[in-house]
């Protein structure tokens, strides 16, 4: 390790991991977002082209939640663009939900990955540790505060525990209605599913694409009883 990247390294572990300063004392999504270009919250910025916020409706009635961003939404500044993105929009328009309509973020907002042993450029992904997921919540909680969803779907381990604490499971909590309480009081229903990018790698694509479509209709018909 040069002496310069081992100077960085040793800055990286010894500062604290915590997105909350970074986060504008007033204003909505628009300054929540240019406030987080700037985040330095946790060692993720270092390696990442940049932040990669949340996007969509401002008043969705509906949240999805992912884990990180992939290389492609790393690249292009956009949550969801990638692979497990479009397979996430033909999905959720099978469960009768227009992606355009929602918001989706994730729950980590920087791009974590390493390289191929040997070198090289890919950049392949690495799941975030807690205390990367912990430093960003605040992030999340903020979009969530100023967006006010009906219902929040979780896409995977990682997006779940950063709502729902340590105990979560996917494979124990998937598609049922769970109270998420915030703030001391009452807060959106979520709906658990795996990520979209585990049913790209899953031996059986067919049945654990059907499975998820069958979760986000959980999630549609919750968004149906309550209409206005």
């Amino acid at each position: 390790m040069s002496p310069t990247a081992h100077a960085r390294h040793e800055r990286s572990d010894d500062r604290t991991y915590d997105a909350g300063p970074y986060l504008p004392s007033r204003g909505g999504l628009p300054a929540h977002r240019r406030a987080a270009a700037d985040c330095r919250g946790c060692p993720l910025w270092e390696d990442a082209r940049g932040t990669v916020f949340g996007k969509g409706d401002a008043s969705a009635r509906l949240l999805l939640v992912g884990e990180q961003p992939g290389d492609q939404e790393d690249r292009q500044g956009e949550p969801f663009v990638g692979p497990a993105g479009r397979l996430l929009r033909r999905a959720l328009e099978q469960a009768g939900i227009d992606m355009d309509t929602a918001y989706v973020t994730n729950a980590v907002k920087h791009f974590k990955f390493t390289r191929p042993p040997g070198g090289g450029r890919r950049r392949i992904h690495k799941a975030p540790d807690l205390r990367e997921v912990a430093a960003c919540r605040p992030w999340l909680l903020a979009e969530l505060r100023l967006v006010r969803p009906e219902i929040v779907v979780v896409l995977g381990a990682t997006a779940g525990r950063a709502l729902l604490g340590p105990a979560f499971r996917v494979t124990k909590d998937r598609g049922a209605l769970l109270p998420l309480p915030l703030d001391g009081g009452p807060g959106p229903y979520v709906v658990a599913t795996p990520h979209p990018s585990a049913v790209l790698r899953a031996d059986d694509r067919e049945g654990a694409y059907a499975g998820l479509v069958s979760d986000l209709k959980v999630a549609a018909d919750a968004l149906a009883k309550t209409e206005p």
